[in-house]
């Protein structure tokens, strides 16, 4: 076997691989006799068939097999002697197109390897911390939000007409071409108007009514509606208003708190303080977060996988594209082509990609079995409903396991490095905090 050189420009390497066909006859050779072992021929006892039978009947389907795996321990030794790591899956060719058995086999390999990272001093980097001090004001805002969100209703005053929010309790009786219909029928129905609990055009005839006051609601059933019989039809329900209320934010007091899952309201003010903090940290950590990647894309530099870097600005763009047309769900739109914008972007990912992973690396970073599963467990949250199916998935599917490991191991990789930077606090307010993290979606 003969791996030759072809091209070593940049990061582009080229290289001819030569499998003679000796060393491939005899790979297919040892093949057929570690098969022969076990082999039962009529006639013949257990593994004692005739080699040249044996190569006769099977000769040709062990051969691709034998190739392509002398091309690749070819690769696979290269790799180790030449300690390249390819960017992309290498391309590789046969070049005797009219290839015959008996004759050497010739490939093409072409990849662009990885590059060298090189070391970097992160106690030079200095970065900033903000830390934001749980005021009050915001304890006291979470609760008002709190007391907003789980609004009760109060009668509004006498001869007062419904309006859009408001609740109206109702007696209502559907009917289709004067005949009453099933399921169309209720007693002291509680209906928040706007709410769109009732189909369309039903709760805008509401608004208005008062208390005490009977009228006939026209309306159209769509024709997507879940009851066939019903789908498509005009229908004239008799409503009686009897009671119109009007939304009030809920006392901030034990019973509130009640609602939420805790004992009294102190306990509520400590749970909404632990949340308050950690999306306070988690904001400061985003923004140091940035100001590290910022610091790193300006210290180090080193040469990038063209290949590699036309991939991530494609996708980017494709990205962003998408995000510009949100109503174009499929592929089926003009070709889309990476602005230069995009291909900064792009060397700016790949070149903190590829630091961030050699620096794990060095420093023996991995992801645990169980940060895995916790990460499977706060993504499957997003299923409800559904979470078997999405944990089944991602325990057969490498890809999708990696994609939650990504995020996790670069984020241990950053504290690592955050551990040896010079890192100085600073304490601001919660505005302050909230305009720094805004600059971020501006930058």
């Amino acid at each position: 076997m003969q791996v030759t050189e072809t091209q070593n420009e940049g990061l582009k390497r080229a290289y001819a691989i030569t499998v003679t066909a000796a060393e491939l006859e005899e790979k297919v050779n040892a093949k057929l006799e570690e098969a022969r072992k076990d082999f039962q021929m009529k006639g013949f006892r257990k593994g004692k068939a005739p080699a040249a039978l044996m190569k006769k009947m099977f000769g040709k389907s062990v051969l691709g097999e034998a190739m392509q795996e002398s091309i690749d321990d070819a690769m696979r030794t290269h790799f180790e002697e030449s300690g390249d790591r390819p960017a992309m899956q290498p391309d590789v060719k046969m070049t005797n197109d009219e290839w015959k058995e008996g004759d050497d086999v010739e490939v093409a390999m072409t990849y662009e390897a990885l590059p060298d990272v090189p070391e970097t001093d992160f106690s030079g980097i200095e970065l900033e911390k903000l830390v934001a001090e749980i005021e009050d004001s915001a304890v006291d805002e979470a609760l008002e939000n709190l007391a907003n969100s789980a609004n009760h209703f109060e009668a509004r005053r006498k001869g007062s007409k419904a309006k859009d929010g408001d609740q109206v309790v109702i007696d209502f009786l559907g009917k289709v071409d004067d005949v009453a219909f099933e399921g169309g029928a209720a007693e002291d129905f509680p209906l928040v108007l706007g709410s769109g609990q009732f189909i369309p055009g039903f709760e805008e005839q509401l608004v208005g009514a008062k208390a005490g006051e009977e009228l006939n609601v026209e309306v159209t059933f769509p024709e997507a509606y879940q009851a066939e019989n019903l789908a498509g039809k005009a229908a004239v329900f008799e409503v009686t208003v009897k009671e119109v209320k009007e939304p009030k934010p809920a006392p901030i007091d034990d019973e509130l708190a009640k609602k939420f899952g805790m004992d009294d309201l102190d306990a509520l003010k400590g749970q909404i303080k632990e949340r308050l903090g950690a999306e306070y940290a988690g904001a400061a950590r985003a923004i140091m977060k940035r100001k590290l990647m910022d610091a790193l894309d300006e210290v180090v530099k080193f040469d990038l996988p063209p290949t590699l870097v036309e991939t991530e600005a494609n996708q980017i763009a494709h990205q962003l594209w998408h995000e510009e047309n949100p109503d174009v769900q499929g592929h089926d739109h003009p070709e889309i082509e990476p602005t230069d914008e995009h291909k900064s972007l792009a060397e700016r990912r790949v070149r903190l990609g590829l630091l961030l992973a050699e620096v794990g690396n060095k420093a023996e970073i991995t992801v645990s079995d169980a940060e895995l599963q916790q990460a499977m467990m706060a993504q499957a949250r997003q299923y409800p409903g559904q979470e078997r199916a999405f944990f089944e998935f991602i325990q057969k599917n490498e890809a999708a396991q990696q994609q939650l490991r990504a995020p996790i191991f670069e984020d241990k990789v950053v504290d690592y490095i955050v551990e040896l930077a010079k890192v100085t606090e600073k304490t601001v307010s919660k505005d302050e905090l909230q305009k720094a993290v805004e600059a971020l979606d501006e930058d």
